[in-house]
């Protein structure tokens, strides 16, 4: 069933993939508010649900196929006030690149201390549970 528009805004979709022991972030080339480093994510379109959503903005980035396992959660976020879609995916096919690059300046793979770095404000509680438990 597709995710309902409060206000008007379609939801963003946010892609948690992780592969061994490290989870896929992007650098924005234009920061929204504090953020810069951030999950691939974007609007979902309609008749999407988030888990197509967090497949297809993934693919559009970063040129990764993926499938989604599982959605984490949803939530208002506090620096955006956009509602948000966690879903947790695992890598099929490709490697991960800018390939929408005037939208991403950066890909990287990061362990827990460099996510820690680039991600300096609290995650998404039930997004912190799942990296807890994947990136050991």
């Amino acid at each position: 069933m597709p995710q309902p528009i409060p206000d008007g805004q379609p939801p963003i979709s946010a892609a948690v993939i992780v592969a061994d022991r490290r989870v896929l972030m992007v650098r924005r080339r234009i920061r929204e508010g504090p953020l810069s480093w951030q999950f691939p994510a974007g609007e979902v379109e309609p008749g999407e649900v988030g888990e197509q959503a967090a497949v297809r903005e993934t693919r559009e980035e970063v040129g990764l196929v993926v499938s989604p396992i599982k959605t984490l959660g949803e939530r208002i976020h506090p620096a955006t006030g956009r509602t948000m879609i966690y879903v947790a995916c695992a890598p099929v096919d490709g490697t991960a690149r800018a390939a929408d690059t005037d939208e991403i300046a950066q890909v990287a793979w990061c362990d827990r201390v460099t996510l820690e770095k680039r991600v300096t404000h609290a995650l998404f509680e039930p997004v912190q549970e799942y990296l807890d438990a994947t990136l050991g």
